[in-house]
């Protein structure tokens, strides 16, 4: 009896839909997020910088991404972390390297009007779950950069052309994961890992909430879904 009371008690509105619930979201819109889940994610795992995706960056999980950067809902950033985390230990990954994860930094002026980094928060919530060390500060970005959303190969790495420095509280002895919440073409991935690993540091890979979905590596399912879908899609702010 006390717990439904406490449970209605605390209950506040999903961040997704505005329901009641006394959950980060709530049961109906974690169900809509995790059908755009990964499911085969060694194919991602691979080449110089491997890539470990929890879902596609399509509907319902683009929207959520969008609300936690834009609508101020940095909580929704440690569930993702969370969710990471699980996939991470489901998948057996790098199961005996000691690990630290660091997350893409915004630049200062973009911190300080958003409030808060969603790739700091989510990083953060995956080392809570897997009792992994955290370095917030490991990279600095040292200077504004255009939002590369319609930027075109050449202009995004033109863009990101030392943009990043190193920063403090990385351990040499461990190797190094950088995170993120969208991962695209793995420009500014690539060029904060050339950063680290220029200064001596080994990187393992990034971990995002979502990758864009390249023709190739998507399942079927979820390409003929978003096919079908595409006219109704959400683009973020």
């Amino acid at each position: 009896m006390w717990r439904s009371l406490a449970s209605l008690l605390f209950q506040q509105p999903c961040p997704c839909c505005g329901r009641k619930t006394s959950q980060v979201i709530c049961g109906d819109c974690q169900r809509r997020l995790r059908s755009w889940e990964v499911r085969q994610r060694q194919r991602y795992w691979r080449g110089s910088l491997p890539l470990f995706p929890w879902g596609y960056y399509q509907q319902d999980l683009k929207r959520a991404i969008a609300t936690m950067k834009y609508n101020n809902h940095p909580e929704l950033g440690d569930l993702f972390g969370q969710w990471l985390a699980r996939s991470w230990l489901e998948a057996k990954m790098a199961q005996h390297l000691p690990l630290q994860v660091v997350p893409i930094p915004l630049h200062r002026e973009k911190l300080k009007r958003r409030g808060f980094n969603q790739a700091a928060r989510i990083a953060e919530g995956f080392c809570r779950a897997l009792e992994v060390p955290f370095a917030p500060e490991g990279l600095i970005r040292q200077r504004p950069t255009q939002s590369m959303f319609q930027l075109s190969l050449t202009e995004r790495q033109a863009n990101l052309e030392n943009a990043f420095r190193l920063g403090q509280g990385l351990q040499r002895q461990r190797w190094l994961l950088l995170c993120d919440d969208i991962y695209t073409t793995g420009t500014t991935a690539c060029s904060a890992a050339g950063v680290l690993r220029e200064a001596g540091y080994k990187v393992l890979g990034i971990i995002t909430v979502a990758v864009g979905i390249p023709d190739q590596l998507a399942d079927s399912v979820v390409k003929a879904t978003s096919i079908k879908a595409s006219v109704h899609s959400t683009t973020a702010p």
